[in-house]
């Protein structure tokens, strides 16, 4: 595929730069030349290790992707921006049995959709005329349901809908976008996942994100469970859900 992102000389922005994949993503970034990094969290602080090891390339902002106001903010700091990371994500495990099922999924649906909604709209403008890079941190959980993450799963689900409107309005504007489909990693977020999962370092897939991001890869698989599942759910839908149906009955 032809190259559509170079990372060295841009200027980026992650959400959810703090810990797991974002924090990951954000050090590829720096390792692979960005000139400038807005590292985003909901707490500023807890990315000062970063701005304290890369200097002034590493610019810590309070963001919280569920406030509109704190985006807007952003927005109007960062109109640099030519690539961006919108990777905050929310996971409560639950069960549809669960009574308090409704709520979880609105908190989860307000950092995975609509969180990532806001960013579309605040950046929009700014990727248009910079010609930008806009990349999604999806999961794979949003292309078949995963039982044991119910709520999560639709909410990705969601995020993955959202990536595909992204694509179709600014692809004929200059920017390029990419939805990006993990399995299992190694974070906080999967530390109470069943052992038929085999988790992948958070390093290990930043790293391949951002090498199908520069080779232009619109759906990226960044991990071998991500590889294995794309490739049986483009042959068989209807196997992959089954598959994940099975875990809830298989031992931990």
């Amino acid at each position: 595929m032809q190259e559509t992102t170079r990372f060295e000389g841009s200027v980026a922005l992650v959400t959810g730069a703090n810990r797991g994949i974002g924090r990951a993503i954000t050090e590829a970034l720096l390792a692979r030349g960005v000139k400038k990094i807005y590292a985003t969290a909901r707490d500023e602080r807890t990315v000062e290790a970063l701005r304290e090891r890369h200097g002034e390339r590493v610019v810590p902002l309070r963001l919280d992707v569920t406030d509109a106001d704190q985006i807007a903010a952003v927005a109007q700091a960062a109109t640099d921006v030519d690539v961006l990371v919108n990777n905050a994500g929310a996971f409560e495990p639950t069960d549809l049995a669960d009574h308090a099922i409704v709520e979880v999924a609105r908190r989860e649906m307000e950092v995975n959709y609509f969180g990532a909604l806001r960013m579309l709209h605040a950046f929009e403008d700014t990727l248009v005329r910079h010609r930008g890079t806009l990349v999604y941190i999806g999961s794979a959980a949003g292309l078949t349901n995963v039982p044991l993450q119910p709520t999560y799963s639709a909410s990705k689900a969601a995020q993955h809908s959202l990536t595909q409107a992204s694509r179709a309005s600014l692809a004929a504007r200059g920017v390029s976008v990419h939805g990006v489909y993990p399995g299992p990693v190694d974070t906080d977020m999967t530390r109470d996942l069943p052992a038929a999962f085999t988790k992948t370092p958070a390093t290990t897939v930043a790293n391949a994100i951002l090498d199908g991001v520069r080779a232009g890869e619109e759906d990226i698989f960044p991990d071998p469970f991500a590889v294995a599942f794309g490739e049986q759910f483009q042959s068989s839908p209807k196997s992959v859900e089954k598959q994940m149906a099975a875990l809830v009955t298989s031992p931990a």
